[in-house]
């Protein structure tokens, strides 16, 4: 099940990819994916290209995908380690939503940080604080 949907997602990714971004397998492993994001336009990340890595549980797509930023980003919903505070990838993920999907809302977490549920609550404090 998991192997087909997820080869079902790298078809639909590869015809048809959102906007600033591209995912694919690592060799052949199609559990293990890298994707790249590019800061968007409108963000204090424009111009940056940003690494994630993807892994996939073999319950996929009934349990979420490990996503985590492989290129360090100083974020308030992103911790050094790459980990990601992102609903949909804990309590909110759904068999509905897919990698296109995931990858979009990352973008928009760039452009608009979640300070009000940070991973890092002194890049929050400073995010809420000292805006220049």
């Amino acid at each position: 099940m998991a192997s087909k949907r997820i080869n079902k997602e790298l078809k639909d990714l590869q015809k048809d990819p959102p906007a600033s971004c591209s995912a694919g397998p690592v060799a052949d492993d199609m559990f293990h994916w890298q994707a790249t994001i590019m800061g968007p336009a409108d963000s204090p990340f424009a111009g940056g290209v940003f690494l994630v890595a993807i892994h996939f549980p073999p319950d996929y797509p009934f349990k979420p995908p490990k996503v985590s930023f492989r290129t360090k980003v100083f974020h308030p919903n992103i911790n050094s380690n790459g980990s990601i505070c992102l609903d949909i990838l804990k309590e909110q993920w759904s068999p509905a939503l897919t990698i296109s999907k995931v990858l979009l809302s990352i973008c928009s977490l760039l452009t608009d940080p979640n300070p009000d549920d940070p991973l890092v609550p002194e890049i929050a404090h400073m995010y809420k604080t000292d805006r220049a």
